[in-house]
This record gives structure tokens, sequence and C-alpha cells, in this order.
């Protein structure tokens, strides 16, 4: 436990140090919140005061960001710069990294999710949820299974150049789809339709129904099986395939 905790210090350091990377999984998802928010934060969306309704939906584009795509393009460099096989033949076992480093992910999630509560109760009177424990369930659920995702993601992923692009391709798009911005019910059908297979859709979907409505995190059960079944398969793919070494040529 001891070295889990002294990694775990490492990474969030080295997190912070790493500017490019925190401002845009980290600080973007603010700016844009801000930028948005008093765009259209007082009109209605689905019924909902657009402020409160992009809130929730910055939460989302949050765990896409820091957890997904953050994470991705992090891992990759480091492996493809050769610093995770040297990590891999030190006395730290693999799993006691791997774990710091996600854990690292899961607080800088924390605080961004903190900075869009705070902000949207400052400028645009957004009000603090009600249900707290059932919206950190549901925050923790999605960090830990678009965590997985990601580690996921890097076994296709071939170099450090293209990491940042290649994940952007998949990351950007979904958080569009999904709703994170924009009501996805006025949305064309056929994006509706790739909406409606997105564990994102599903997040975002059920943090609205935490955070706005009031409802408790348990009775939202085949969103919480979507999103876990993603999360599940992504870990799978990580668990088989998750590579240490640089891919040669």
């Amino acid at each position: 436990m001891t070295v889990l905790l002294h990694e775990l210090r490492t990474q969030l350091r080295l997190y912070a140090r790493s500017r490019e990377l925190a401002f845009f999984t980290f600080l973007l998802p603010l700016v844009l919140f801000v930028l948005l928010g008093s765009v259209y934060g007082d009109d209605e969306i689905d019924g909902i005061e657009g402020s409160s309704y992009l809130a929730a939906g910055m939460l989302g584009y949050g765990v896409a960001s820091v957890a997904f795509a953050g994470l991705a393009i992090f891992v990759v460099i480091r492996r493809e710069n050769g610093i995770l096989k040297r990590i891999r033949a030190t006395p730290l076992p693999g799993w006691t990294y791997i774990a710091a480093v996600i854990g690292a992910t899961l607080a800088a999630y924390a605080l961004n999710t903190a900075a869009v509560l705070v902000l949207g109760k400052a400028l645009f009177d957004v009000p603090f949820p009600a249900r707290w424990l059932s919206l950190v369930l549901t925050l923790l659920l999605g960090a830990l299974a678009f965590a997985a995702m990601g580690l996921g993601l890097t076994v296709a992923i071939r170099s450090a150049e293209g990491a940042s692009a290649a994940v952007n391709a998949i990351y950007l798009p979904m958080v569009f789809i999904s709703g994170s911005f924009f009501s996805p019910h006025s949305f064309p059908q056929f994006l509706r339709a790739i909406a409606d297979v997105l564990p994102l859709t599903y997040f975002i979907r059920l943090t609205q129904d935490v955070m706005l409505h009031g409802d408790e995190f348990w009775e939202h059960g085949a969103d919480i099986a979507v999103i876990a079944a993603w999360g599940a398969a992504g870990a799978t793919v990580a668990l088989t395939r998750f590579r240490w070494a640089p891919r040669q040529g």
C-alpha cells in the first residue's frame, strides 16, 4: 500500500507538470462550459434549463476527456518512448503502476467535476445535486469504465505521434453525438442510431437522471449495465493484449 501511495503521488505530479495534457483534458471542458453556458444557459432543453443540462453534459465530456482520451494518450506516449518497458524491468509491480495511473486519472476527474459544479453554481445558478451518494457512484462507475476503455484503446494505437490524432478522432465525435453539448433528440435519425450504442450516451443520461431529476443511482439498472459492459470489454482487451514494450517498426 505504501508503494502504491508513493507511485500515486508521483503520477499526480507528472500529470500536473504536463501542461498540454492538463489543459486539453482538464481545463478545456471548463472553458467550453463557461462559453456554451454564456450562450444558451438560459434556454430550455428537453424541459430542463440549458445551464443545468449543460452542466450534466460537461461531466460526460470530462469523463471522456480525462479518463478516456487523456489516459490513452498518456499511456501510449510512455509505451512508445520506452518508459513502460523500463518500469516493467524494475521491482515495481505492473499492477501497482497501472493502479497509480488510474488513481491519478480518477483524482483529476474528481477535481474537474468539482470545478464544473462550482462554476455552474457561481456563474449560472445551477443547483447542487441532492443525491450526492448516487452522483458519486455514477461518476465513479463512468470514470472506471472509460479508463478501462482508454487502456483497451492503447492496444490499437501504433505510435506516439499518432496517439493524439487517433484518440481525438474517436472521442470528439462521441462527445457531440452522445449529447454533451446539445440534446441528441434534435439529431438526424442516423446520428441518434449511433448515439444509442455509445457508452457516453448512457453515462450522460444516468448523470442527468441523478443530478437533475433527483433519481437514485440504482434505479437505472439498464444504463448501469451498458456502461459496465463497455468498461468490461475495455478491461478484457487491456488485460489480454496490453503492451509494455514499444512496437517494432
